[in-house]
């Protein structure tokens, strides 16, 4: 399977970089048709708060990972990044790679309960797009298997594991207690909404939501018994909160430096905390340098994830066995696209040449004796073909070890002239 993606995530570029090549859906059905044109004959792309990933099958045997990066870059061309920034996967594991995406072990949070949600939708956007076929649909449906039996056979996305929830988190060793405190949650998708909500269980004192669609606002706010306010607006009121949590998708800050600088002078004194869950960045970085304005981003949350990786890394090992037992499953299936017309071709070849000898003979012995003839060489033939056929078939059903398969198929091939060359010349042979 040939199948090749590269990805930066937050395991391999800061913040900066990331957002910079964060792509929004927008700008994926821009690089789809790209990818198509240049790159792909079928693919997909996943671009969230902390990774943005291409994979996809080459048109051609010349298509390589420096291609994909260098398509990417030249769509969002950025300063600073290099090789080192991305991660290079082929076949098995690329494979691998998109299914421990999907559990939720790749995340930033371990067992991130977004982010199979954001596959389905980055698979359905390539089908959507026909940028997809029957192999990158078996892909699809491998991928989406795996991180529901991640869900539902191990303890990986046990409780409520989000990055919103991390930023609570953060948030909790600013102020030990919310019940006297206010917050303002800046944007009413699913980010956001799950901020507001933990902010929620946890006793918020007063709660607002604002969104440039004010009417999601509203429905977010009626659902949690807090105030909306309409988002032009929200800037005149923000003295008003303690914390300010933002989780919009805006492609530039939507808060900036002087805007923080008078909310403080306004608070006179009192500490606020403001926390930036969106990539790219909603406030302009630098209100990290205003006294008592406590600033966190994505980047910050690694104190929570090394937290929650110590809670989860037990259930680690569950979730890659099943990694393992679809990855054989689904390679299973794909090398049987190769060995079924293999063994079908060596069968009908030994059928061809008992066929032909025995018509040879048709009229040289008896009716009796010709089928007893007949019968006793069809089941010489299915004797000696059984264990090649037998073996052939296990070796594919073993699933990854495709190599082997397609080496195994390749010498039966060319032993008894299975290509089309090899057909050709039996043809002219008969012919003749």
């Amino acid at each position: 399977m040939n199948i090749i993606g590269i990805t930066i995530n937050h395991k391999t570029a800061p913040i900066e970089l990331r957002e910079a090549l964060h792509l929004s859906q927008n700008e994926i059905t821009q690089i789809i048709p790209l990818l198509k044109d240049k790159l792909f004959s079928e693919g997909f792309v996943l671009s969230t708060c902390n990774r943005t990933e291409i994979f996809g099958f080459p048109k051609s045997h010349g298509v390589n990972f420096k291609n994909v990066q260098d398509l990417l870059k030249d769509f969002k061309p950025i300063e600073g990044i290099n090789s080192n920034n991305f991660l290079n996967y082929f076949s098995c594991g690329a494979v691998k790679h998109i299914f421990k995406v999907a559990s939720g072990i790749d995340s930033l949070v371990i067992g991130d309960s977004q982010i199979l949600a954001q596959v389905k939708e980055a698979f359905q956007i390539s089908e959507d797009m026909n940028f997809t076929s029957s192999l990158m649909r078996r892909i699809s449906d491998s991928t989406i298997k795996v991180g529901r039996r991640a869900i539902s056979e191990t303890l990986i996305g046990e409780g409520a594991v989000t990055v919103s929830f991390a930023a609570i988190k953060v948030i909790e060793k600013v102020f030990a207690s919310f019940e006297k405190r206010s917050a303002l949650v800046i944007g009413a998708g699913e980010t956001g909404e799950l901020a507001a909500i933990h902010l929620k269980d946890l006793g918020i004192g007063k709660l607002t939501i604002t969104n440039r669609t004010f009417s999601k606002a509203e429905n977010l706010a009626e659902k949690l018994n807090a105030d909306a306010i309409k988002f032009e607006n929200f800037k005149d009121h923000l003295q008003h909160f303690d914390i300010i949590i933002s989780a919009t998708s805006s492609g530039e800050p939507i808060i900036y430096y002087d805007d923080i600088k008078a909310m403080m002078k306004k608070r006179k004194g009192a500490l606020a905390c403001l926390m930036d869950i969106a990539i790219p960045r909603d406030f302009d970085t630098k209100v990290k340098n205003i006294d008592g304005a406590f600033y966190y981003d994505i980047d910050s949350l690694k104190v929570i994830v090394d937290e929650n990786m110590k809670l989860r890394e037990k259930e680690i090992p569950n979730v890659e066995k099943i990694i393992m037992e679809e990855m054989v499953n689904l390679f299973g299936w794909y090398n049987t696209l190769e060995v079924v017309p293999t063994i079908k071709d060596f069968r009908d070849f030994f059928e061809h040449i008992r066929s032909d000898e025995m018509e040879k003979i048709k009229h040289k012995v008896s009716d009796d004796e010709f089928e007893k003839i007949d019968n006793m060489t069809r089941r010489m033939i299915g004797r000696i073909l059984h264990n090649p056929t037998i073996n052939l078939r296990k070796i594919s059903e073993t699933g990854t070890n495709f190599e082997e398969v397609a080496a195994n198929t390749l010498i039966l091939k060319e032993l008894f002239g299975l290509t089309n060359n090899g057909k050709e010349q039996r043809e002219n042979n008969d012919k003749n």
